[in-house]
C-alpha cells in the first residue's frame, strides 16, 4: 500500500505539546487541516491550547488575520492524552517529544501500532538518525526526518532527511505537504549526524566559543558581527542559548564521535552546561539575560 495523497491528508496528529509541538500544530491547523496534540500531561496540553490562542489572538489584533479565520484555526485545533485513539483517526503524523532516541523510538512504535499503513510517521528531530528512528516501526519507507525550527509559525525552513529505506514517494508526499504549510525545504538525501543546519551551526557556534575563549572578542562582539557582517538573523551564541547550551554540548558530543576532533566541545560550553547556565531558558548562556540592559 502506498502513502496518502496530500490531498488525502485532513487530519494530523502532533505527539508532544512543548513549544515545538504546539507551534507546528498552530501551522498544521493554519493551513486548514484538523490538528491533535497529544500530551501524557493535562496541563501542557492546557498550556500549548493556550499558547496557540494567544498567538492567534495576536495576530487578529496586529491585522495579519481577520477574526473569522482566527476562530477557524482555533476551531481546528484539540488535545488529547490518548496517543492510540488519536492516531487511528490521523492521516499523518508527526512526533516531536523530547530529543532522546529511546523515547522517540518508543512513540514512533507507538505510532507504527495505531496509524492506518498508508500513514507517514515524521520525526522532529536536530541529530538523530531516521534510520535507526525507523527501525522501531514496521514501516521504515514510511518513515522520514522533518526538522521544523523554532519557533515553527515564524520560521519558514523545515529540512527534510530521508533515512536509508524512505521511499521516493514519501519524500515527495513530505515536500508537498510542507509546501502546504508554507514552508520552504531543503532535503537531506544522506542520514548523516546533524544533518544540514545542526551541523553548520555546531560548527559554526563552537568556533565562536572558541574567539571568545581565546579572549579574541566578547560573545557581544562575536554575535554582531555574525548579524552584520554575513547578515545572520541572530548571531552564533545567541541561536545556541536559544536552542539550549545542554542541548548544544550534547549534539556537538554526538557529531564528535562521527567527525573527530573539529566538533570537540570548548571548555567555556562545559563550565557553563556543568554551573547550570543553559542559555535563555535558565536565564544566562554566553548572554546574561537577567542582568538589565
Amino acid at each position: 500500500m502506498g502513502v496518502r495523497l496530500v490531498s488525502e491528508i485532513r487530519k494530523v496528529v502532533v505527539v508532544g505539546g512543548g513549544i515545538m509541538g504546539n507551534g507546528i500544530a498552530q501551522v498544521v491547523a493554519t493551513a486548514g487541516l484538523e490538528v491533535t496534540i497529544v500530551d501524557l500531561d493535562e496541563a501542557a496540553l492546557e498550556k500549548a491550547r493556550a499558547r496557540i490562542t494567544k498567538n492567534v489572538e495576536r495576530g487578529v489584533e496586529r491585522g495579519r488575520i481577520e477574526r473569522e479565520e482566527a476562530d477557524a484555526i482555533v476551531a481546528r485545533l484539540s488535545t488529547s492524552t490518548e496517543l492510540e485513539a488519536a492516531a487511528a483517526a490521523a492521516d499523518h503524523a508527526i512526533e516531536t517529544v523530547v530529543e532522546d532516541l529511546e523515547v522517540k523510538r518508543e512513540v514512533l512504535a507507538k505510532l507504527d501500532a495505531s496509524c492506518r499503513d498508508d500513514v507517514i510517521l515524521a520525526s522532529n528531530t536536530s541529530q538523530f538518525s531516521i534510520s535507526a528512528l525507523a527501525t522501531a516501526t514496521g514501516r521504515p519507507d514510511r518513515v522520514i526526518g522533518s526538522h521544523w525550527f523554532n519557533p515553527p509559525p515564524v520560521m519558514d525552513l523545515i529540512e527534510v532527511i530521508r533515512g536509508v529505506e524512505t521511499s521516493d514517494e514519501t519524500l515527495a508526499t513530505t515536500l508537498e505537504l510542507c509546501e502546504r504549510y508554507g514552508k520552504r525545504t531543503v532535503v537531506c538525501e544522506k542520514d548523516t549526524p546533524g544533518f544540514i543546519t545542526s551541523r553548520l551551526i555546531i560548527a559554526l557556534g563552537l568556533e565562536a566559543m572558541r574567539i571568545v575563549e581565546e579572549g579574541i572578542a566578547s560573545a557581544a562582539d562575536v554575535n554582531l558581527a555574525c548579524v552584520k557582517a554575513f547578515n545572520h538573523a541572530m548571531g552564533p551564541l545567541d541561536t545556541l542559548d536559544f536552542s539550549g547550551l545542554d542541548t548544544t554540548l550534547h549534539v556537538a558530543e554526538n557529531m564528535r564521535e562521527q567527525y573527530g576532533e573539529r566538533f570537540i566541545a570548548p571548555q567555556n560550553l562545559r563550565v557553563l552546561v556543568n554551573g547550570g547556565h543553559l542559555g535563555r531558558k535558565s536565564g544566562r548562556g554566553f548572554t546574561d539575560y537577567e542582568k538589565p540592559n
